[in-house]
């Protein structure tokens, strides 16, 4: 009897720690769900100066880009050159020329947000 009892308090321990983990994980899928949607509409204002933000912190001491008001002279001028969201993921993501990687140094969210950024203003202002 007594083993009986110690088989049914290990296996409720075992069922509360599963629905622990459970309800962290669909929290945390949740709030990551709706901080996505958040983003993804409405939130465009909020990741275009994100964006920017990373860009003249990051960038903008070598590339000139009149929306930010950067004027580097290491890189090409983005305004002149106009590139696409493609483009500049692929740049700071892999570097090139005297231009260093960014991968694993800037979150995905801010590569996405520079390229956003920087695709939608450059050759514009």
């Amino acid at each position: 009897m007594a083993a009986m009892l110690r088989i049914c308090a290990a296996l409720s321990v075992a069922v509360l720690l599963l629905a622990g983990c459970g309800s962290d994980d669909n929290s945390s899928s949740s709030s990551t769900q709706q901080s996505t949607s958040t983003a993804a509409g409405g939130g465009s204002q909020q990741a275009s100066a994100q964006g920017k933000q990373t860009f003249t912190q990051n960038c903008g001491g070598c590339h000139t880009l009149a929306d930010a008001k950067t004027n580097g002279q290491v890189g090409p001028n983005l305004d002149e050159i106009g590139p696409d969201k493609a483009t500049v993921q692929r740049q700071v993501i892999n570097g090139g020329g005297k231009m260093p990687s960014f991968k694993g140094k800037l979150t995905t969210a801010q590569i996405d947000g520079v390229a956003t950024y920087v695709s939608s203003v450059a050759g514009k202002s």
